[in-house]
Order: C-alpha cells, then structure tokens, then sequence
C-alpha cells in the first residue's frame, strides 16, 4: 500500500499494529484516536512522517470535523483503516440511549462516512484502499448482546457493496473479519473471563490478523476472514448446529 494512510482507533491493538506494519511502506500515516498519549508514544517508533489527530469518533460530526483537518493539514488519504469500535451495550440492558447511540455513531455511520467522503478522492485519483474492520461475530448470530455481531455485519454488508461500486477503478474496499485476536479489546470490554476461558487455539496474534488484511485488501478481496482455523470455519459458523458448538467453546453461547 501507498500514499497517505488514515487509521482511526490507531492508539492500540488492530490499528497500531496496521500503523506498524505500515511504517516504511506508506508515505505518511494520520493516526486518530482519543488517547493522544498513546498516538504520541507509537509515533514515536515509525520511521515516516506521522500526523496525530486526537479525535473521539462516536460525536456525531466527528467525520466531517476529522475530514477537515486534514484538508486543512493539505493532505489526501489514499488509504482508509476504518479500526475504531468497541463491545458496546447489551441492547437488552440499555437505560441510557445516548451510549447506544454513541456505539452506532462508532460502529456503522462513522464507518459509513468517513467511506463516503474519502472513496470518491481515491477514484478521481485513480487509486485507493479501504479496510473497514469488521468480525467473524458479524458473519452469523449469536446470543451475545445483540449489538455487537449486527453492526460488524453491517461493515461487511457495505463493504461488498462499496467495493462492487469501485470496480475498475483501482480501489478496493474490503472488510477484515477476525476471529478471537489477541489484543486490549477484551479486557477493556470487561471479557476477559470469557477470554480466559476459552481455548488457546481459537485465538490469533494482531501480527498475523494484519498481515492478512493487507495482502486479501491488495488481492482485490471484498472479504478477508483472518485466520486458517477461521476460514475452515466460516461456512460451518453460518450452519446452527456447529455454531452452537463453537460458541459453547468460546463461552459466548
């Protein structure tokens, strides 16, 4: 990948690994995220030049205030990494809404603008890459929270859809779908019982889950599910019957 890269949710897991593994191939790198600190110390480690934007993405508005500052900065992204999210509420259990809303802004509408304002530049230049970072949770249901899983497949949905609509003109948007990975995720979202518990092969390292992101992306793959043990599984993760048993592993069923 080349050119400018924006990577939102840059500050740890998935996106400072893309920012990583990025770093010597990319131009620049626009990394956002609400923990400046962290941003300032990962910057700290690439060797090509990094803008730092401290932006928290579930305000609606934040898309096109982020998109201004970076025209305002004089820069154009050629490369998208939609990676900000987080576990959100049990739909079942809101009391406060505007959390809820706050997790839709972040999960699907962000996503969604941040596509629709940056793609149409990609194409009038005649090269552009998307990644939005979706799941495997987004492939099938589950009885988890109802939240989750229907917005990663939403990302998927629009990935199809928008990488179908770029066809032919040198711009990919793809959807990574990771199964369990290896990152702060799960203990921020309070997890980590359920990680803990839960058998060491179902779980993949970020190194792996990026570099397959980057090479499904630059094939021209709408869909990238990251991991062998997950890519055997896929087709039986959207039949009930091995779904069950899989989720009864992972202590999710």
């Amino acid at each position: 990948m080349k050119g400018t890269v924006l990577i939102t949710g840059a500050s740890a897991g998935l996106g400072a690994e893309f920012a990583r593994q990025l770093d010597g191939c990319a131009d620049r790198l626009i990394l956002v995220a609400r923990r400046g600190e962290k941003l300032q110390s990962l910057a700290a480690t690439l060797s090509i030049p990094v803008t730092i934007i401290e932006q928290d993405l579930s305000v609606i508005g934040s898309p096109a205030e982020l998109c201004q500052t970076i025209d305002d900065a004089g820069l154009c992204v050629d490369v998208l990494i939609n990676n900000a999210g987080i576990a959100g509420p049990n739909l079942l259990d809101v009391s406060d809404f505007q959390v809820q809303r706050s997790f839709e802004q972040l999960m699907m509408s962000t996503v969604a603008e941040l596509c629709s304002r940056l793609i149409p530049g990609m194409r009038e230049r005649g090269y552009g890459r998307v990644i939005n970072v979706a799941s495997v949770a987004g492939r099938f249901p589950s009885s988890d929270t109802g939240n989750y899983g229907p917005a990663k497949a939403y990302v998927i949905a629009l990935s199809e859809e928008l990488n179908l609509a770029c066809r032919g003109a040198d711009v990919v948007v793809s959807a990574l779908c990771p199964g369990f990975t290896h990152t702060e995720f799960h203990e921020v979202a309070g997890m980590m019982e359920a990680k803990t518990s839960s058998p060491d092969w179902l779980w993949y390292d970020a190194t792996t889950v990026v570099r397959e992101s980057l090479q499904g992306c630059d094939q021209g793959r709408s869909i990238v599910i990251s991991g062998r043990l997950y890519r055997w599984l896929d087709p039986w993760l959207r039949s009930s019957l091995f779904r069950g048993l899989l989720l009864r592993l992972a202590g999710r069923g």
